[in-house]
């Protein structure tokens, strides 16, 4: 329990600093465009009305803003969760910015015991959120949760980190790794198979990707293997 709270206190530090540093939609950082595998749902959305969307691990609306712009002339609400006070501020601040406050509803809660009504949701993103779990079995049970919460012909959006390290940029040595969940990436891909196996799979890829970070005012590099993954279901 005491690694788990370090590694979460270690990632508050992160996300508040970058939250604080960096503006959405400005260069610079990760906030500067949303991810584009989930824009590129959208025209799989075109044919519905009143969509509603379930966003866990919003952060400060990096997804749910752009896919609120483009979207809501169909209709659209946006329930957006993450634990963070930090993020849930900015969502606040920028969704009146950009003029979509009306489409979003935050929610302050821990994705591991979010209940998810079941057969609501058109859409469900999850960006590099379900690797901040506090267990393996609270991973499965969330995705179970997910499967059940979607309604048929809805999609599920996932990008999980798996496999990281980190690395001191100034002593170029191994440093332990912040992720609550870091699994192999052939059993992180398999699980997921597993749940949505009755599902249409849409994509699936795997991005080994590095960038730098900042740990108690250091630079690191943080790299992965990122599993794309996304599913319809039938």
């Amino acid at each position: 329990m005491i690694k788990l709270e370090r590694i979460r206190q270690e990632e508050k530090e992160y996300h508040d600093y970058c939250y604080d540093h960096y503006k959405l939609f400005e260069k610079g950082s990760w906030l500067y465009k949303p991810v584009r595998t989930v824009m590129e749902i959208v025209p799989l959305l075109s044919d519905l009305k009143n969509i509603q969307i379930l966003d866990l691990g919003s952060g400060v609306g990096r997804n749910s803003i752009p896919l609120i712009q483009v979207l809501k002339d169909q209709g659209v609400s946006v329930d957006c969760v993450d634990i963070l006070d930090s993020a849930l501020r900015k969502l606040e601040q920028y969704s009146q910015e950009f003029k979509v406050i009306d489409h979003v509803t935050p929610i302050k809660a821990d994705i591991s015991t979010y209940e998810i009504k079941e057969n609501t949701y058109d859409l469900i993103v999850a960006v590099s959120s379900l690797e901040h779990l506090d267990s393996v079995e609270s991973l499965k049970d969330v995705l179970q949760r997910m499967e059940r919460g979607t309604r048929t012909g809805g999609i599920n959006c996932l990008i999980v980190n798996s496999e990281v390290t980190e690395t001191d940029v100034e002593t170029q040595k191994s440093i332990d790794v912040f992720m609550e969940i870091n699994m192999n990436t052939n059993d992180m891909t398999k699980l997921l198979r597993d749940t949505y196996s009755n599902w249409e799979i849409l994509k699936t890829v795997v991005n080994p990707l590095s960038y730098e970070i900042v740990r108690n005012q250091k630079p690191v590099v943080l790299a992965t293997n990122a599993i794309t993954f996304v599913v319809r279901k039938k």
